[in-house]
C-alpha cells in the first residue's frame, strides 16, 4: 500500500476583539440638608449641602489637585438634585474646569409624592417596609420601587460608559446610585436587595469602575475602589492638610 504523507495546515486564530476601557467615577455627593433635616430628599426635599458638605467636597478638591488621580477626567456628569449639582460645582476646577452635564437618570431613588416630608411624617401616612422584603413596592404613590431604581441606574450607567467609550467619566451622585452600581457590576438583578455597606458609603466617597466594552458582547464591570474617602476622618470632618 502506498505511503501517504500527511501535511499540517497552520491556521492563524482570529485576533482577539478590540476591547474599550470607559474609567467610570461614581462621587456621592457632600451632607445635604435634607439629611440632616430628615426630610424625603426628592426636588421639594433637597435643600442643597449643608456647610459641611461644602466642606467636604472642598476636601476632595484639595485632594484631587495634590494626586492627580483623576488628572485626565473627560466629562463631568451630576444628578439633576441641588446636593448633587453642588458637589460637582466645588470639584469641577480640580477637573480642568469642565461643564456640567447633568443627568436625571442618575438621581437617587425617586420618592414619589411623599417628597419633602420628614421621615416621622412619612411613617405615619405610608407606614414602613424593608425594600429587600418587597422589592417591587413604591416608596409612596408616584414614586419607585427598589426593582424600578436598579434598573435605571444599571441602564444610566451603561449608557454612560458606552457614550463615553474610552475616556474618564466623573458622575456626582448619591449613595443608592453607587448600591446599584455594586449589583449591576457584580451582574445581580435589579431587585437584589441592598447590601450591609448601603450606609457606609461615606459623603464625597469615590467609587470607581472599569467598563471593558467589546463589540457585540456584554460589557464586563471591574471594581476599582468602593468608598474611597481618605480625604475626610472617621467622623466626616475634612483633613486639615492632604499630603
Amino acid at each position: 500500500m502506498p505511503s501517504v504523507a500527511l501535511v499540517a495546515t497552520l491556521v492563524e486564530p482570529p485576533p482577539p476583539p478590540p476591547v474599550t476601557v470607559t474609567r467610570l467615577v461614581l462621587i456621592r455627593h457632600g451632607q445635604s440638608m435634607a439629611t440632616v433635616q430628615g426630610l424625603a430628599g426628592g426636588d421639594r426635599g433637597c435643600g442643597g449641602l449643608t456647610g459641611l458638605g461644602v466642606a467636604q467636597a472642598e476636601a476632595l478638591s484639595r485632594r484631587l489637585v495634590a494626586t492627580g488621580e483623576l488628572a485626565e477626567v473627560a466629562v463631568l456628569v451630576a444628578s439633576t438634585l441641588p446636593r448633587a449639582v453642588q458637589t460637582a460645582e466645588v470639584i469641577a476646577p480640580a477637573l480642568g474646569d469642565l461643564e456640567i452635564i447633568t443627568d436625571r437618570e442618575v438621581r437617587e431613588m425617586e420618592p414619589g409624592e411623599g417628597d419633602g416630608l420628614t421621615w416621622a411624617e412619612w411613617e405615619e401616612r405610608y407606614g414602613s417596609f424593608d425594600v429587600a422584603v418587597e422589592p417591587y413596592r413604591p416608596l409612596s404613590p408616584g414614586g419607585e420601587s427598589w426593582a424600578d431604581f436598579g434598573l435605571r441606574v444599571g441602564r444610566a450607567l451603561e449608557r454612560l460608559a458606552m457614550d463615553h467609550a474610552g475616556l474618564t467619566v466623573v458622575v456626582c451622585c448619591h449613595g443608592g446610585v453607587i448600591e446599584q452600581s455594586i449589583s449591576h457590576g457584580f451582574g445581580l438583578p435589579a431587585q437584589a436587595p441592598p447590601g450591609r455597606h448601603m450606609d457606609t458609603v461615606p459623603n464625597t466617597s469615590i467609587t470607581e469602575w472599569l467598563v471593558d466594552l467589546v463589540p457585540g458582547w456584554p460589557s464586563r464591570w471591574r471594581l476599582v475602589r468602593f468608598a474611597d474617602a481618605a480625604h475626610l476622618d472617621a467622623d466626616g470632618q475634612p483633613r486639615p492638610v492632604w499630603t
